[in-house]
């Protein structure tokens, strides 16, 4: 079965530069793909029997503010990607354009799917474990309510049910202790609903979990708001980036350091690969009426390529599908109102 993606070629800090060789890549590795690809004239020149080019006349800039993207530039690559999406044309859109502006346009474009007030974003972080542990929200949400996790925690466990092919993945709530009595007002009444969920067979609830258990892979889920989420995404790449650094200047140092380097390069390259941010590339906007997976805006090519797969995945496992399953399921605990079409305003502010 052929799975369709519309990629916003023109999005990012680099943009074609980077799509491109990342999509002709993602051709040869994957048969049963097809690419739309929106953009301008370096778009067009691109050729392959798997692709088509989409015309778009307008770039959403990584400072553009969400309301030129909402209500000025209407034929932008990013607009137009998502476009297919709701028009049948594509399974999912992938970007590496402005955060913000990405996540406007898809709840503007798709709409949230019923009892999801707000998309989350989530994206898988390694863990000791040898796996990744899938965190959300991770900056769409700034401020949230118990209800607001309580549906993170329904949306993060569809994603891994449909990308891991887990039929019961675990969740742990954020939190500065494991007690039930710790945190505030906010997390203790989420810890409530979700363990009324996990009563009701709804969700796996582990309980709470603290920071380091996000890359202990205590839990295959972890559900926060998006302030604490992105602090903790870009704390671990600021890590992996140190890391890396520390040892290429220790191994430059002199002839012994250099020894060591050449004996334990296999478990150093292991331990690189592992901890290196750029595989687990590729965030789900969950929450939404179709799929949207967002890639660093700094990606390189690698790292765009596995937004790619990370889209095309979740498109052939039907993640859709099986969120609104999952909703479906859990909607007597779901209380909140969705919002069909919320203003711009209210999506800048998150």
């Amino acid at each position: 079965m052929t799975t369709i993606l519309a990629v916003d070629a023109m999005g990012g800090d680099h943009g074609p530069r980077v799509t491109l060789p990342a999509c002709r890549r993602f051709l040869e590795t994957h048969p049963e793909a097809r690419l739309l690809l929106v953009g301008g004239d370096e778009v067009r020149a691109f050729h392959h029997p798997r692709a088509e080019h989409v015309p778009a006349t307008e770039v959403v800039a990584m400072d553009d503010p969400v309301e030129v993207a909402l209500r000025r530039k209407k034929d932008s690559s990013m607009r137009v990607a998502i476009q297919q999406v709701k028009d049948g044309r594509a399974q999912a859109a992938v970007s590496a354009g402005n955060t913000g502006a990405l996540m406007a346009l898809a709840r503007y474009l798709l709409k949230t799917v019923d009892g999801i007030d707000r998309p989350a974003i989530a994206s898988p972080l390694p863990n000791a474990k040898g796996g990744a542990t899938t965190v959300l929200d991770l900056g769409a949400n700034v401020d949230c309510t118990e209800q607001h996790l309580l549906q993170f925690a329904v949306l993060g466990s569809a994603l891994v049910s449909a990308l891991k092919d887990q039929d019961n993945p675990s969740v742990g709530l954020l939190n500065i202790g494991e007690e039930m009595i710790k945190g505030n007002e906010v997390i203790k009444r989420a810890g409530e609903l979700l363990r009324a969920a996990a009563a009701a067979g709804d969700l796996n609830f582990h309980g709470n979990v603290e920071g380091n258990d996000i890359f202990k892979g205590t839990t295959d889920i972890v559900v926060c708001d998006g302030f604490v989420g992105n602090v903790a995404l870009k704390t671990s790449e600021g890590l992996a980036s140190m890391i890396g650094g520390f040892l290429r200047e220790e191994f430059s140092r002199n002839p012994l350091t250099k020894l060591a380097a050449l004996v334990g390069l296999p478990v150093l390259n292991a331990f690189k690969n592992r901890v290196d941010y750029r595989r687990y590339n590729g965030a789900a906007l969950l929450g939404l009426r179709g799929l949207v997976f967002k890639s660093h805006g700094s990606a390189d090519d690698f790292a765009f390529g596995q937004a790619l797969a990370r889209a095309y995945d979740a498109a052939r496992n039907n993640l859709l599908d099986r969120v609104q399953a999952r909703i479906a399921h859990a909607r007597p605990l779901l209380t909140g109102s969705p919002a069909d079409a919320p203003p711009a305003e209210a999506v800048a502010s998150e």
